[in-house]
């Protein structure tokens, strides 16, 4: 078996595939696109990082690779699609830095606070500026952390040895599970107005782009520091500038950038910027972790057929694969598609199999299942292995029924989420022996093909609804690929689906909301 690592790697990563017999590895850092693509159709996997991009063009060459292994949890630069189109396993090592990220967090609130780098690089100019570099204590003070998965909860932890208060805020964790930790939870706006320091632990969603930017530094306190070692681009770096410059912000911290290298970024010439080029996961421990994580992933995949953290293929027998697949995808988006959809936090998501499955092992069903409800959330923390255990974590009971009849279908999968606020219900069967379709959504009946550019339009079951929709897309350009339309049972409203080549923009969408017939408005992305 042949391995190419293409980025820095821990040595012990190294030494284990050069032990292991019938393994030949080779280390070639630095790689352009076109001398990888050279390349890379002699190797059976590949480990990367962060800095090789694994695009649909290089994997048009790469027609012996089986695996795929990224050293770190990120997999921004992998296209999965284009992998999974090719049989070729994508894994990631989650878990193996969130210490290291967390710590280096509370690193960074420190150094602000004491003014630590300030005080470096005057003393070392020759200057004793003690009265302009005073600081402040942490004890007491407010610490509001947005986002409480791994890293968000170290960092609370860590926090309360302080003897700092911490509240939290994460839309997609109950209160309750907040609460049993120990911790307070709060609203983003409640959070914004008591914080003395706001720290971000989010994954960059659609949702969190440009969360902290002028409006929520509006809503701050006078003095408030940030800190974010999440992923660049959560924070408007204009506007972090302008509160800076304003006082309004009193010092931030960033160990990411909207552009890395971040050289023209005006945050550099603020004095009270404290940065660092990317080293949340850069320390001894973590990348030992992650290099041997991946090491022994692979190994144990090329030699034994296991299959570990895997993102796009969950851990089964080739054999059960062949006859779980179109099930598998299935699943996956009718997950995705009520993540979408669903009032979050969740309390319970119910999978229920009716109908006729051949006897089948249906538990790596409920997995891709999972995954697709959480991905949009948490993005590459999760995948086939972990998601039933990431959505207890966060306080999400998972329960299965199954039923031998099905009254329409041969067979359905049903997927209900509860929340406190409402219930959601996806339900879809196979067309065919392969071919996904959503069936039910709620209360509506439809036949849908789950990918694409999506939009769920709710409208009042009257003339001229579908029709005004169609000029409103028409006059902005907005091509339908596909147009479906479902009715609810014994009411006086319709669902339309539509699919478009392009996603719709958002003053689009705000014009499809205020036509006179049309009650709702929901872009989806499968």
């Amino acid at each position: 078996m042949k391995v190419l690592i293409s980025d820095n790697l821990g040595k012990a990563g190294i030494k284990m595939f050069q032990k292991e017999e019938g393994f030949e590895v080779d280390v070639n850092v630095g790689l352009s696109p076109d001398e990888l693509k050279e390349i890379i159709g002699n190797y059976d996997a590949l480990v990367i990082r962060s800095a090789t991009k694994v695009t649909d063009n290089l994997l048009e060459e790469a027609t012996g690779l089986k695996v795929i292994g990224r050293a770190g949890i990120g997999l921004d630069n992998v296209d999965i699609p284009a992998a999974s189109k090719r049989g070729i396993v994508v894994m990631n090592t989650p878990g193996g830095n969130v210490v290291t990220t967390a710590e280096h967090s509370i690193a960074l609130m420190l150094s602000l606070t004491r003014n630590i780098p300030l005080g470096t690089s005057s003393l070392k100019d020759g200057r004793w500026e003690k009265k302009n570099l005073q600081g402040r204590e942490l004890y007491n003070k407010v610490l509001g952390i947005i986002g409480f998965g791994k890293i968000g909860s170290i960092v609370a932890d860590r926090a309360r040895g302080l003897k700092m208060q911490v509240i939290i805020y994460d839309p997609f964790v109950t209160p309750e599970r907040i609460e049993k930790a120990g911790f307070k939870y709060v609203s983003l706006d409640e959070l914004y107005q008591r914080a003395d320091y706001i720290t971000l632990h989010v994954p960059k969603l659609k949702e969190t782009i440009g969360l902290i930017n002028q409006e929520a530094f509006d809503k701050m306190k006078d003095g408030v520091m940030i800190i974010n070692c999440a992923r660049g681009g959560i924070v408007e770096e204009v506007d972090l500038y302008e509160a800076m410059k304003s006082g309004k912000v009193a010092g931030a911290a960033l160990d990411v950038f909207e552009v890395e290298p971040p050289f023209n970024s005006p945050l550099l010439k603020m004095d009270r910027l404290v940065c660092t080029p990317h080293l949340g996961a850069s320390t001894r421990e973590a990348q030992t972790n992650v290099a041997v994580a991946v090491a022994g992933q692979i190994i144990d995949y090329l030699k034994n057929g296991t299959i570990i953290n895997a993102v796009n293929i969950p851990s089964v027998s080739g054999e059960l694969m062949t006859k779980l697949g179109p099930f598998l995808i299935l699943a996956e988006r009718i997950g995705c598609l009520l993540a979408q959809l669903s009032s979050w936090p969740l309390d319970e998501v119910v999978i229920d199999y009716a109908g006729d499955f051949n006897g089948l092992d249906l538990s790596p069903v409920s997995m891709a299942a999972m995954k697709g409800l959480l991905t949009p959330v948490v993005k590459d923390d999760v995948n086939f292995v972990n998601a039933i255990i990431l959505a207890k974590e966060r306080g999400i009971r998972v329960t299965e029924t199954t039923d031998s009849e099905s009254e329409d279908y041969l067979n359905l999968i049903t997927v209900r989420t509860i929340s406190s606020e409402t219930t959601s219900t996806v339900a879809g069967t196979l067309f065919g022996k392969k071919e996904p379709r959503v069936v039910k959504i709620n209360n509506f009946r439809v036949e849908m093909i789950p990918h694409g550019h999506l939009v769920l339009i709710n409208n009042i079951d009257k003339p001229g609804a579908i029709g005004s929709i169609g000029i409103t897309l028409g006059e902005n350009d907005i091509n339908i690929d596909l147009m479906q339309v479902g009715q609810e049972k014994e009411g006086e409203r319709n669902i339309i689906f539509l699919r478009t080549d392009i996603p719709i923009p958002n003053d689009v969408l705000e014009k499809l909301r205020v036509l006179p017939l049309v009650k709702s408005v929901t872009p989806l992305e499968l």
